[in-house]
């Protein structure tokens, strides 16, 4: 992926950006949704995203600014050549410094296969990731029933916020389904992380600093899984 970025237009600009444009837009489907949610936000962080790092309570998270948000950000990992893919990627301020919030936007999909079909069907490559992410987010050994794609997610916000010297990350599930067993996953990767609530929705993973990492959940606003963006491919 190119360092260099346009401002869309509308949001089907987000379409081309997509691992597969065609299958993956459709309306009430998570790339035309995060699309048309995001957007409809002009330049702000969604009210109802704002609402749970607020929620916090926690000065680095209160009261953000987006300062820009880019689709389908890739970070570089190691044990392999494919790169993790952030469905939005925030960057955002206020008066205490910079945050990257890293959003995994779902409806009703999963998040991939579990830690245990990963390892079943591993290359050397994979298992050399697997252990970078474990060491990256300090957990010996991920047990078989958690999500790999959270691993990754939140590996995703750690390094981005390394990168732009930003004294906090935050990896948040934007979720405009119901499906509980996706909200049960995040639930357990939390606990694996050692991770505190601090609000219903938002969670501190307190052996981090420097940059100090979170994890959040929040409702997508329902409203734009009704909403239908042409196609620009």
């Amino acid at each position: 992926m190119k360092r260099i970025f346009v401002p869309t237009r509308s949001g089907s600009d987000w379409q081309r950006l997509l691992a597969k444009p065609v299958l993956h837009w459709k309306k009430g489907a998570s790339a035309m949704t995060t699309a048309a949610a995001w957007e409809a936000a002009a330049g702000r962080i969604p009210p109802e995203i704002s609402a749970v790092l607020d929620s916090s309570r926690n000065e680095a998270l209160l009261g953000l600014q987006l300062l820009a948000a880019i689709p389908e950000w890739e970070t570089p990992l190691e044990g392999g050549d494919t790169a993790s893919h952030t469905d939005v990627l925030a960057l955002c301020t206020n008066g205490n410094g910079l945050c990257v919030v890293a959003v995994e936007a779902k409806v009703n999909e999963d998040f991939g296969p579990l830690m245990g079909e990963k390892r079943a069907s591993a290359s050397s490559g994979q298992e050399a990731r697997v252990t970078y992410l474990q060491n990256l987010l300090r957990v010996r050994r991920f047990a078989d029933n958690i999500r790999y794609q959270l691993l990754h997610r939140t590996a995703s916000a750690l390094l981005t916020a390394r990168q732009f010297h930003a004294g906090t990350a935050v990896m948040m599930v934007q979720s405009f389904g119901a499906k509980q067993s996706l909200r049960e996953d995040f639930v357990l990767f939390c606990t694996a992380l050692n991770a505190q609530e601090l609000a219903p929705d938002m969670l501190h993973a307190s052996q981090f600093g420097a940059p100090r990492l979170f994890l959040a959940w929040c409702h997508g606003d329902k409203q734009f899984l009704g909403v239908e963006l042409p196609s620009a491919v």
